[in-house]
């Protein structure tokens, strides 16, 4: 019989299970106890837990990345999902110790969304701007497909990255088909560079964290620095109107300036690009939650959409849930 998955128990069950450690916070209580929050994984979801008094082996060997036998119950904490540990084991050999047995990937595969990817590049008549992206997509082409969109949130599966991308692209297609006068070479390209960034600010798809890059300088500025190298080594001249709308695009694209962005959109292609990552990265965060939800009943809060609670309809269907079954 196979090994149940984290979401397999209900809130109040004794849980006896591998999972993947994917994140570890050290902090400091206000009474000078130390204590670690512990984001357990699997392909089922993730768990939090507080671990208090780790010892120096315990900081040593409980590192994200990490594949631990857990033990424990769980409980309801804020309306959400946590786990009170009662042993953790680390698992560094056998059947259960690849950290792969653990992680969501995206719903479809790197080889069939990367020919998708060329026919979208295909569609832009902007030959600079397919010189960049191809320039830019050989040098990160594994990062790009493995990686994924954020460390939690949204799109946080192996591949979440390029799924992401890709879903605005084909929102980015039909905004076109309806509003012909938007761009959508300009669209597709801002969209396929947007996030590529996230290769050099995230450190991968097993324990994912942030670089020093990416806590630093943060992926808009790292991904117009690359567009940038790739127009002085192939003599585009960065000071013409499409190079700098393109840098616009990648620039603006998280909207407002208090959600890192340089610059506000000041293009309507660049505003279209905005309002569809936002899109894209709510649907995906709302749908992972009614996922983990039962029919008639509201999810935990989503702390990315305000601590809103969503209630999942008793007919509300995952049609990728039908397809796996």
């Amino acid at each position: 019989m196979a090994e149940k998955r984290l979401f397999d128990y209900a809130v109040g069950e004794q849980i006896h299970l591998h999972v993947l450690l994917k994140g570890v916070e050290r902090r400091v209580s206000k009474n000078g106890k130390q204590y670690l929050i512990l984001t357990f994984a699997d392909k089922s979801g993730e768990v939090i837990a507080m671990y208090w008094d780790p010892s120096s082996e315990d900081l040593t060997q409980l590192v994200p990345g990490a594949v631990v036998l857990l033990t424990g119950s769980l409980i309801n904490y804020q309306d959400n999902r946590q786990v009170r540990i009662t042993r953790l084991e680390p698992v560094t050999t056998g059947a259960y110790a690849d950290p792969g047995l653990y992680m969501p990937t995206a719903p479809e595969a790197p080889k069939e969304m990367a020919n998708e990817f060329k026919e979208y590049i295909e569609d832009i008549t902007d030959p600079d701007w397919q010189k960049i992206i191809y320039a830019l997509l050989h040098k990160y082409q594994k990062d790009f497909f493995t990686y994924p969109a954020a460390k939690k949130n949204h799109h946080a599966f192996v591949a979440g990255l390029a799924y992401h991308t890709l879903s605005i692209l084909r929102l980015a297609k039909a905004v076109t088909q309806q509003y012909q006068h938007v761009n959508a070479s300009l669209l597709y390209a801002g969209a396929i560079l947007h996030d590529l960034g996230k290769t050099l600010e995230l450190s991968g798809p097993v324990g994912t964290e942030y670089t020093l890059a990416g806590n630093l300088l943060g992926h808009i500025v790292l991904v117009d620095e690359e567009t940038i190298k790739v127009c002085d080594e192939t003599g585009i001249d960065t000071k013409k109107e499409n190079i700098v709308l393109l840098r616009h695009m990648i620039l603006a694209h998280h909207g407002l300036l208090e959600y890192g962005s340089p610059v506000r959109p000041h293009l309507l292609e660049a505003d279209v690009l905005h309002q569809l990552d936002e899109l894209d990265a709510s649907i995906q965060m709302v749908r992972s939650a009614l996922e983990k939800t039962e029919p008639g009943e509201f999810s935990g809060r989503i702390f990315a959409k305000d601590n809103l609670k969503f209630y999942r309809p008793q007919n509300w269907s995952d049609q990728s849930e039908q397809q796996d079954e």
